[in-house]
């Protein structure tokens, strides 16, 4: 027969179970936000939004993240080592600068209109309408970052002689980065894989020839 103390300490530890937080996949609950914030933007997506979608209570949210803005953040690192790494991928992988582009456009063109996830690349688009300047810097940054790692690949090709001592790496990098946003935003507003495959054709075109 339990004693009253037994009593009270199952009851007491029945209690802590049930007062303890629901856990749940770290892992799938960051995609979960990663997935929102890529649709809807920082700005637009709030913390309900968010406990929603992760399918996490508001409490759980921060003990496991921080606040909206350092899930934000961890949301961009991973989303640049997944979903957006093909970029660094083709410039490291690939013999030469330009094979590298070509082939990053060509999977920009497949990335961008996969129906398995939101439309156009997160760091380009989950900056509109926000007004805390620190996550526009932080986006930003990543994409002066992306023009600079594609310049570098062009100079060092321009050091080896496979492109021309005159071609401008300045210019021509940030003319793919042009192009890699003008593609993100083309999906966005609808074109298919085909038609944006075309345009990266076309920018290859006016690649100078060693």
């Amino acid at each position: 027969m339990a004693t009253g103390q037994d009593t009270q300490a199952k009851s007491g530890g029945a209690g802590r179970t049930r007062g303890r937080p629901r856990s749940f996949d770290r892992a799938t609950a960051l995609e979960k936000a990663l997935l929102a914030f890529w649709q809807h933007g920082y700005e637009a997506t709030s913390v309900s939004d968010l406990t929603r979608v992760m399918g996490i209570g508001a409490p759980s949210l921060y003990a496991a993240f921080g606040d909206k803005r350092s899930l934000f953040d961890e949301v961009v690192r991973v989303y640049s080592g997944t979903h957006g790494a093909f970029g660094a991928r083709a410039l490291e992988e690939e013999p030469t600068a330009r094979d590298g582009i070509a082939r990053m456009l060509r999977e920009a063109a497949a990335e961008y209109t996969d129906p398995s996830h939101p439309q156009g690349c997160m760091i380009i688009h989950a900056a509109i309408n926000c007004t805390n300047p620190e996550v526009e810097a932080l986006l930003r940054d990543r994409r002066n970052a992306n023009i600079a790692a594609i310049e570098s690949r062009i100079r060092a090709d321009i050091a080896a002689g496979l492109l021309p001592a005159g071609t401008d790496a300045a210019a021509l990098a940030r003319h793919t980065g042009a192009v890699i946003q003008g593609m993100s935003q083309q999906a966005r507003d609808g074109a298919r894989r085909e038609e944006l495959e075309a345009l990266a054709e076309i920018a290859m075109a006016i690649w100078p020839h060693d």
